[in-house]
């Protein structure tokens, strides 16, 4: 079970508040142990989710060093958003036969301190830096070669292809979509208003949250920057996970312990060009079904829900797979999200975790849901939670027969010809700091496979453009070019 949680939000408006990643790992983890009421010689493995802001040699040996562990194992993983609930489930499998016995997760990010020393003039002293270190997980990039050939890597490009193909898909107009993405939005940015530890906590409505403005920019249609996760934050966060004897033997109160029921992961068709519908995640579907099926509850007796948020279209997916209204009908984030609450790099997933066991404490009879995912919609990890001991102890079913099928369906590339007309299957037009349209990349389906195509800059926004026609006109340079028919 869980028995102790810390996290800090930093805001390093002076010099004396700049923190590196390592020591707000140690902040939280502290808060941890005193929140359980023991002491960090009882660790027996510190867990770290990698971190982007910094690079170090060995993270999780610092953040032991810091708190004054001795653990038998240190472990750092591999990227993914997904990493802190799979952890959370890799050591509760691992505790309950009887490998571990009180297991630290944590993790951290500091953009904003990075960010506030270079305009301060000062160098922050970034510790034991090196190489990094050999980590766990699942280390493929996350953009195919379709994607690395047309630019398409950081997430704000490849999250609004899949928005709109979403919208597409609910047979919605623009006007109709930005107004139900207003009203979902508006429903995260209400909990992070009430949220002491969130990085944006000034409310917005739903008008303003859609509407470009010069410090509301669209930065990749449909999406301004309200509707993108914050990444540029000092946040982190620390999970104590123990066995029921541990706890005992270390003498924690019953009413901190919060219990993992199930959780599981699956992953969609791995590149977001190649899945054969962008519109929906199968693999949160078999995953949650997966979980709750393992608890012993459905999705109507979750009381407590966190679909992890770093876009809107995140919440939407995995919404639709759970059987939940993504319109902003129901809360379904305990933190406020990765728009508003912050998006600290990997490790996200560590704080609604954290939050959700507040809840879980108040209301130990409650259920509680966390899922996380990394790169594009593409790994997922999920998680169910409850004041309540399970019946059976903590499951982890294994899905690995619809993995495989997944993985199957993941469709092939082609290469359109010049003078071919090809069908536009997701598209988003992106943007420069002045608000000028700089690319409008679109996923197209050619005689020969899928494909990335450029359409003109200035493709219109206001009409509907998946599912209609191009024509390609070039394919000299890297990636071919077309036009609307």
């Amino acid at each position: 079970m869980i028995i102790g949680t810390g996290q800090v939000t930093n805001r390093p408006k002076s010099e004396t508040r700049l923190r590196a990643p390592v020591t707000l790992m140690a902040e939280a983890t502290e808060l941890a142990l005193s929140d359980a009421g023991v002491v960090a010689a009882s660790i027996d493995s510190v867990q770290v989710v990698n971190t982007i802001s910094w690079t170090y040699a060995d993270p999780a040996g610092e953040l032991a060093e810091a708190i004054g562990a001795s653990p038998a194992e240190s472990i750092y993983t591999t990227v993914g958003g997904n990493t802190p609930q799979w952890l959370v489930n890799r050591a509760c499998e691992m505790i309950s036969k009887g490998e571990r016995e009180l297991v630290l997760i944590s993790g951290a990010e500091s953009f904003a301190s990075a960010t506030a020393a270079r305009s301060m003039g000062r160098k922050l002293d970034r510790g034991n830096r090196g190489e990094q270190p050999q980590a766990i997980g699942d280390d493929r990039p996350g953009a195919g070669p379709a994607e690395m050939q047309s630019g398409l890597i950081a997430p704000a490009q490849i999250y609004p292809l899949i928005e709109n193909a979403y919208r597409a898909s609910k047979g919605r107009s623009v006007a109709e979509h930005q107004a139900v993405l207003g009203s979902l939005c508006e429903s995260f940015n209400r909990v992070a208003a009430e949220n002491p530890l969130s990085w944006l906590p000034e409310r917005h409505t739903a008008e303003e949250i859609v509407t470009p403005t010069p410090l509301n920019r669209m930065i990749g249609f449909p999406y301004t920057k309200w509707m993108n996760s914050i990444m540029k934050v000092d946040q982190g966060a620390s999970l104590l996970i123990a066995s029921a004897e541990k706890a005992e033997e270390l003498g924690v109160e019953r009413d901190k312990w919060v219990f993992p029921q199930a959780g599981t992961e699956c992953n969609d068709p791995w590149f977001v060009s190649q899945r054969p519908d962008l519109a929906e995640s199968p693999a949160i579907r078999a995953a949650g079904t997966a979980s709750l099926e393992a608890a012993g509850v459905g999705i109507d007796d979750i009381e407590f829900i966190d679909l992890y948020s770093c876009f809107p279209c995140a919440v939407e997916l995995g919404a639709d797979a759970l059987g939940l209204p993504a319109d902003g009908s129901r809360q379904l984030t305990v933190t406020g999200g990765l728009m508003y609450f912050g998006g600290p790099g990997n490790n996200y997933a560590t704080h609604s975790i954290a939050t959700m066991v507040g809840l879980l404490r108040e209301s130990p009879e409650s259920y509680g849901l966390c899922t996380a995912l990394g790169w594009y919609v593409t790994k997922h990890a999920v998680g169910v939670y409850s004041g309540t001991p399970p019946a059976e102890g903590f499951k982890r079913p294994d899905i690995s027969a619809r993995q495989a099928e997944i993985d199957s369906s993941e469709l092939s590339l082609g290469q359109p010809e010049s003078g071919e007309t090809v069908e536009i299957v997701a598209y988003t037009v992106l943007y420069d700091r002045e608000g000028k349209p700089m690319s409008a990349p679109a996923v197209v389906e050619c005689k020969t496979g899928r494909a990335i195509v450029h359409l003109p800059d200035d493709s219109p926004t206001d009409e509907e453009l998946v599912g209609r026609n191009a024509r390609i006109h070039d394919v000299d340079g890297q990636v071919p070019k077309a036009e609307l028919v």
